[in-house]
C-alpha cells in the first residue's frame, strides 16, 4: 500500500526560536531534518511526504523549499507569508508560484486572539491564496472551531485542510461540543481533515488507542473517506508516541474498511488536496 504522509516538520533547533518546545519536551529538543526522516520513512515504507511550516518568517519557506530541492520524497510544501497587514503579499504570491514545491500556507492560529480568523485583511489575502492555486492549512484548538465556521464562509473557493482534527480536548474528555462543531464545518465541502496529532493532546505517557477511537470514527462518519488523510506530525508526535505506534494504530483502525477507502486515505487524498501530479 502506498503512503504519504502529508504532515510533518524539519528545524534546526534553537531554544529562543523554537521557545514552544519546552523542557518537558526534551526528546526533541535537536535538529530534525530530511535525513532523519528519510531513515523513519523507509523504516516504515511510506513513500513520501508533506512538510508543514514550524516558524513564521519568509526563512522559513526558502528553508523548506531548499530541503525538498534536496530530497525528492518530500512532495509538497506548506510553507508561511504574512496573511495579515501585507502590502507584498501579491508579488510573494508569485515568486512562490515559481516553485511548483509549494502548495498552500499555513499561519499558527491556534491560541490567538478570538476574531483574528475574521479580519477583514486576513480574509482577503485567504482568497488570494485560491486565486492563486494555493491551498491552507488551519491550525487551530477545538474552542476555535465555531470561528473557523465563520471563516469558511468567506472563503468557498480555497482548498482547505484542518489540522489535527482541531484538537480536541482528549485529556478532558470533551467530546460533545468539538463533536458539535465538526459536524457543521465538515458540511463545507472545501475542507479536508488531517488525521493527526491526536496522541499530543492526550496524556502523553499513559494515552491508549481505545481513547482515541471515538475521535476517529466521529471524523470518518462526517469528513467521509474521500476528504481525510495520514498524518504523522513528526518530530512533535515523539513526545507521545513512536513514528511506528502511530501508524500501526491507523492501518489498523482502518484494515476492515475497503481497500479503495483506505488507499484514499493514506494515498489518494493527500495527492489530490495538494495537487501533487505538479
Amino acid at each position: 500500500m502506498q503512503i504519504i504522509d502529508a504532515h510533518q516538520h524539519f528545524w534546526n533547533y534553537q531554544p529562543e526560536k523554537q521557545s514552544w518546545i519546552g523542557d518537558n519536551m526534551s526528546q526533541i529538543q535537536r535538529d530534525f531534518l530530511p535525513k532523519d526522516l528519510k531513515i523513519v520513512l523507509e523504516k516504515n515504507n511510506v513513500e513520501s511526504c508533506i512538510s508543514v511550516q514550524v516558524d513564521q518568517n519568509k526563512e522559513e519557506t526558502l528553508f523548506q523549499i531548499d530541503c525538498a530541492n534536496h530530497n525528492d520524497f518530500i512532495r509538497g510544501v506548506v510553507g508561511w507569508v504574512d496573511l495579515f497587514e501585507n502590502d507584498f503579499i501579491d508579488e510573494e504570491l508569485v515568486f512562490y508560484k515559481q516553485h511548483s514545491i509549494v502548495k498552500g500556507f499555513r499561519h499558527i492560529l491556534q491560541g490567538s486572539i478570538n476574531g483574528i480568523m475574521l479580519q477583514k485583511s486576513f480574509i482577503n489575502n485567504l482568497n488570494k491564496l485560491s486565486k492563486n492555486g494555493f491551498t491552507y492549512d488551519l491550525l487551530i484548538y477545538h474552542h476555535q472551531l465555531k470561528e473557523a465556521i465563520e471563516l469558511l464562509n468567506e472563503v468557498p473557493d480555497l482548498p482547505i485542510v484542518l489540522n489535527h482534527i482541531a484538537k480536541p480536548d482528549i485529556q478532558g474528555k470533551n467530546i460533545e461540543e468539538w463533536e458539535r462543531q465538526i459536524k457543521i464545518i465538515a458540511k463545507q465541502q472545501n475542507i479536508f481533515c488531517k488525521i493527526s496529532g491526536l496522541a499530543t493532546e492526550a496524556n502523553w505517557n499513559h494515552w491508549n488507542e481505545n481513547e482515541l477511537i471515538p475521535y476517529l470514527d466521529i471524523i470518518v462518519e462526517n469528513f467521509g473517506t474521500n476528504r481525510i488523510m495520514y498524518g504523522s506530525d513528526w518530530p512533535v508526535c515523539l513526545v507521545a508516541t513512536s513514528y511506528e505506534r502511530w501508524l500501526n494504530f491507523l492501518k489498523t483502525y482502518f484494515s476492515n474498511f475497503p481497500e479503495n477507502e483506505r488507499t484514499n486515505f493514506f494515498y489518494n487524498n493527500c495527492k489530490t488536496f495538494y495537487n501533487l501530479n505538479q
